[in-house]
């Protein structure tokens, strides 16, 4: 990840298709399900959306283990930092009793690294595909023949521009294009704050948009623990993206829980749930 613009914005934006049940202990519905990783990005929600009302659900995280709601029938998860966190507290609230999640929007949104040919500190980019960049092989850089220009390869390939088979199932996600064009649509004119020392610290780039006062875009976001930097690494990311979409895809953030929040989903909506 990109250390130096980590505080750029990936949000994710996913619907998946819904039936109707009749309503059996009355739980909770909400129009839309807001997800972050940790209290700094929920706080912003909280604050603005009145989030009072606090709802314990079992197998969520310790740190944060209660979903909360308003009046207006939007509700946060707060799943705790990285993929493993991400994936069970999605799960376990996909699988709570407490919600009825077959009709709700889910709006997965968080701090990121962006790529300086897309954006700068406090970017807002809503995501496309979401693409596995910790699913490789990695050999020492030192190591790896003289013409690869890093390590990395994807698994069970030779050449580090070959795609490989897609064994895990979670190495890429295409999001609801539509409802990308929408989100976008409605929020591409909206006037981004950004600090003082943020602005001072994007004119030490020498071409924007990497310099530029940040925006609202569309593009592509990484999902892996380990967070990088460095020319070489993001040159991979580049490639990585193009690779797993049959070059459909752009290269624009990275994150660490994206792909695991979806397949949490993926599965609860497999069997009715989202």
């Amino acid at each position: 990840m990109n250390m130096l613009t980590r505080l750029s914005m990936a949000i994710g934006l996913a619907f998946l298709p819904h039936v109707v049940l009749a309503d059996a202990a009355a739980p909770i519905k909400p129009k839309v399900m807001l997800i972050t990783m940790f209290a700094p990005e929920a706080q912003t929600w909280i604050d603005r959306l009145e989030l009072k009302q606090e709802v314990r659900v079992p197998g969520l995280s310790a740190e944060y283990p209660v979903i909360r709601c308003n009046t207006l029938d939007v509700c946060l998860l707060v799943t705790g930092m990285g993929q493993t966190n991400a994936a069970a507290s999605t799960l376990a609230l996909a699988l709570s009793p407490k919600f009825d999640l077959r009709q709700s929007y889910f709006l997965i949104a968080g701090i990121a690294g962006i790529s300086p040919k897309h954006g700068t500190i406090g970017t807002a980019a809503w995501a496309h595909y979401l693409v596995e960049f910790g699913t490789q092989w990695e050999l020492d850089s030192r190591d790896a023949p003289k013409d690869w220009p890093t390590g990395y390869i994807g698994i069970n390939t030779k050449d580090p521009n070959e795609k490989p088979p897609l064994d895990y199932k979670t190495e890429v996600f295409e999001l609801n294009p539509k409802l990308q064009a929408k989100a976008f649509a409605l929020s591409q004119k909206v006037e981004l704050s950004e600090s003082k020392e943020s602005s001072a610290w994007r004119k030490h780039y020498p071409a924007a948009p990497a310099n530029q006062p940040p925006q609202v875009t569309r593009c592509d976001t990484l999902a892996g623990n380990t967070w990088f930097s460095g020319t070489r690494l993001s040159e991979r990311a580049e490639v990585w993206t193009k690779l797993l979409t049959d070059n459909k895809g752009e290269y624009c953030t990275t994150q660490q829980e994206d792909n695991s929040t979806y397949e949490a989903l993926l599965r609860a909506s497999r069997e009715g749930l989202v």
